[in-house]
């Protein structure tokens, strides 16, 4: 059924549409959760994965390629999708997806293995975080307030719970048992939450068109709006390059390099994951007082300091508070590029911005796999403080172009 057609005049909703517009944006806010909780369930098990398959940190390295690279291939498809079908319908099929894949990694026994099935779940990954970017979008549009980092906080809020359940179950359960009950919880989540998503077409704001979706027609675009897609892309590259390796190589880097138990390296993840989700659900009122540039600016120069700290200290509790300051900065440069280059384009924009961001991810696994081997992993992991202060560098050179 049609969602917020009704929208009468500027800033007035009635009633049965903010209603609607509530129901959404929950149904939203759920399936972003998932994602991430999923996700962190996964990546707090990568240890015990790489000591199954008998990988060393370069061969870890490009299996974990399997992931971003599943995600890049399928995120412009997947916008070609959204415009057909609907982003609803399609952030519903890849939760499904993403759930079944989720179980698939303890399953293989040797590297090729393992990136062979980190593709499947690479590409369920990538095609749900365009596909609800793009509802998200259309939705901060109707409610007219830049609610969008409130999303990613529910996605970080998943990340903290899911490394957190992760670390509390290491001891206890295989990586087979464990990642098994994720693909059961992602299931029940999408039966329960899904409906709802696929009752309603995306909202459109109230000076909308009164004809077509939004979605369904792709938009021409001038060459600076190509641009600043590009722009905003890059900024979410850098973004993503830095949660990649938190992810991908945090906990490996406090359990090897620095002596923590399992169950202490799982916690690093959820100390990031923390920090990114107070960033992200302050990041509206901060988005509000100090605009777009600002808030990209501030935020990759804390990224820089916090993670030269987490990368290079000799304290397990020092790198904690390093990876903390980490997510802290980095928590809303990744929500503030997608929402704008997803507000000039479409979901073509959150699918040129997502695939420039998880080609971060997908540059990020091997590099920091291979630099790791010929000099260290802590060494290697100072690459996230450089990206995140050319995230910031770039935010500040083309201030004026991509005004607030």
């Amino acid at each position: 059924m049609p969602l917020i057609n009704k929208l009468r005049s500027h800033n007035a909703v009635p009633d049965s549409a903010h209603s609607a517009l509530t129901r959404l944006r929950i149904a939203l806010t759920v399936f972003f959760a998932l994602d991430g909780f999923v996700f962190a369930g996964w990546v707090v098990r990568i240890p015990a994965i790489k000591q199954q398959t008998g990988a060393s940190a370069s061969t870890l390295g490009l299996a974990l390629l399997g992931v971003s690279a599943g995600a890049v291939v399928t995120m412009m498809l997947t916008g070609r999708l959204c415009r057909r079908y609907g982003s609803h319908q399609v952030t519903v099929v890849c939760a499904v997806l993403l759930s079944l894949s989720v179980a698939l990694p303890p399953l293989t026994h040797s590297a090729p293995a393992l990136g062979a099935v980190l593709l499947i779940f690479g590409a369920a990954y990538g095609g749900i975080n365009v596909a609800f970017n793009s509802a998200a979008i259309h939705l901060v549009a109707a409610l007219r307030r830049p609610i969008m980092p409130s999303f990613h906080a529910a996605f970080s809020l998943g990340g903290m719970i899911g490394a957190g359940l992760g670390g509390l179950v290491a001891g206890h359960l295989s990586p087979t048992r464990h990642l098994l009950g994720l693909t059961v919880i992602g299931l029940i989540v999408t039966a329960l939450t899904g409906p709802t998503l696929l009752r309603h077409d995306p909202p459109r704001p109230p000076d909308a068109p009164r004809h077509g979706s939004g979605e369904g027609t792709p938009r021409r675009l001038d060459r600076r709006t190509r641009g600043l897609v590009i722009v905003f892309g890059m900024i979410a590259l850098c973004t993503a390059y830095g949660e990649g390796a938190m992810a991908d190589w945090g906990a490996l880097h406090l359990e090897q390099d620095l002596g923590a138990s399992p169950g202490l390296a799982a916690v690093g993840y959820s100390c990031f994951a923390l920090a990114m989700t107070v960033g992200r659900l302050t990041g509206t009122v901060l988005l509000e007082r100090l605009g777009r540039t600002r808030t990209v600016v501030a935020g990759g120069a804390t990224a820089a300091a916090g993670m030269l700290l987490g990368s290079l200290t000799p304290s397990v509790w020092a790198a904690l508070i390093g990876f903390a300051v980490t997510g802290l900065g980095l928590a809303n440069l990744f929500p503030v590029a997608v929402e704008r280059a997803g507000t000039l384009a479409g979901p073509s924009g959150v699918a040129t911005a997502s695939t420039l961001g998880y080609g971060g991810m997908l540059l990020g696994p091997p590099a920091i796999g291979f630099m790791a081997d010929w000099f260290s992993l802590s060494t290697a992991l100072t690459s996230v403080a450089a990206l995140a202060a050319a995230a910031a560098l770039i935010g500040f050179v083309t201030r004026h172009a991509a005004a607030d």
